[in-house]
């Protein structure tokens, strides 16, 4: 490291470039194993419900360990965490992959999990901190968030068909350490810009609204997480039970049906930024979700084509409206508390919204369908509605001090 290195920034292009990555990333990492786990019922012998189950600690620790990430990248350092994130990630992954019992699998997934927690409130905090075309950002790393999603099934399926369950933690693995190095070339002595000076907020809005609009906020994250993890990790075994007039249903035809489903959600994630750029963020989300409670009904009884086309617009609303309510959250987000406070949501959206996980395991043994999560899932899509109308109706505040907010809004219930 030189002195003249350290005055210099770190590429602005290139964190959003890694950052984008890294979400890929992430939502790869945690979707290989509802592909991989229908190998597993084969090889391992066990019942689908109780393999799946495995994974439920990791997708816990993916939200649990959200905040603590959040809480190191602001009082330590947010590239460093970002390191740690493509390292961890890619050496659990192949420890996952060379488990032989169950409780091997279940502590590599685990591993999983708790790596793959840091990227959220971090990633996200790191390419916000410019307050210009926000939306854009964020509906542009949704996407790619959705290209992770949409790729692990097709990615784990053909390396299940090609090889075994093992490569399709084997190769991801190796590639997150490779983007760690890559990432480090482009930080080692740099610093990040600083954009505080134009990251003032908006006037209008007084402490104890900014904690009512969080609050608001933070349920619907709830609420639109049991529903994302709960699609998120039925969705292979959903085809394979509803889709079979398309022929034979190898992980290979799985894979290309979930990340087709997934690829459309995420042209809509893009479509959702530049909206929350231009029209009322509030409408927009009502408007969506007006759309998913009826389609969420009508997928409980859908089979084939039908419930292909269901499934591409349930999922497009539901990470569609993401760029939308962050782009609120962070509009009455402190700078200096941004990650901390992502953090807060995605322990939310990640960690106990990972209830969604067992419930699908306990619906499909019970059941031994999904009719049943369908409608559950529409309950939830039913609940962003009733709390989004409670939102504020140009949902933009002051940026004031957590502390601050949080004395005021006390002092005002006194």
């Amino acid at each position: 490291m030189t002195k003249d290195n350290a005055m210099h920034p770190i590429s602005e292009t290139g964190l959003i470039r890694f950052s984008n990555a890294g979400h890929a990333f992430t939502h790869l990492f945690l979707m290989l194993y509802p592909t991989v786990v229908l190998a597993l019922e084969h090889a391992w012998q066990r019942p689908y419900g109780e393999l799946l189950s495995l994974s439920v600690v990791g997708y816990v620790l993916f939200g649990a360990g959200a905040l603590p990430a959040g809480w190191l990248a602001d009082r330590w350092s947010a590239t460093g965490m970002i390191l740690v994130f493509f390292f961890g990630l890619g050496m659990a992954s192949i420890f996952t992959g060379l488990a032989e019992t169950p409780l091997q699998m279940a502590v590599g997934l685990s591993m999983i999990g708790l790596f793959a927690s840091i990227y959220h409130p971090v990633g996200v905090a790191l390419i916000v901190r410019n307050p210009a075309r926000r939306g854009r950002t964020l509906g542009i790393n949704g996407m790619f968030g959705g290209v992770g999603t949409a790729s692990a099934a097709l990615i784990a399926g053909v390396l299940i068909d090609l090889y075994s369950w093992r490569a399709a933690f084997f190769v991801p693995g190796a590639l997150s350490l490779l983007a760690g190095v890559g990432f480090w070339l482009m930080v080692r002595g740099r610093e990040l810009h600083d954009f505080s000076a134009t990251d003032r907020g908006h006037e209008g809005h007084g402490s104890a609204r900014v904690l009512r609009t969080v609050g608001l906020l933070f349920a619907i994250t709830l609420c639109t997480g049991i529903i994302y993890q709960a699609l998120s990790v039925s969705l292979p075994k959903v085809l394979v039970l509803r889709t079979q007039v398309f022929g034979e249903t190898s992980m290979t035809d799985v894979g290309g049906k979930v990340t087709l489903i997934f690829l459309a959600a995420g042209a809509m994630q893009i479509a959702g930024g530049y909206m929350a750029d231009r029209f009322p963020q509030k409408l927009l989300l009502l408007l969506g979700y007006v759309v998913m409670v009826p389609a969420m009904l009508a997928a409980a009884s859908l089979f084939g084509l039908p419930l292909l086309l269901a499934m591409v617009v349930i999922v497009s609303i539901n990470v569609g409206m993401l760029p939308v309510t962050d782009s609120i959250l962070t509009s009455v987000t402190p700078p200096a508390w941004r990650a901390t406070i992502f953090g807060a949501k995605f322990v939310l959206a990640l960690g106990v919204a990972a209830s969604g996980v067992p419930l699908v395991a306990y619906v499909y043994d019970t059941t031994g369908d999904f009719n049943l999560l369908f409608m559950l899932m529409a309950g939830f899509a039913a609940l962003v509605l009733a709390v989004g109308i409670a939102l504020p109706g140009r949902p933009r505040a002051v940026v004031v001090p957590l502390a601050e907010a949080a004395a005021e809004s006390g002092a005002g219930a006194s």
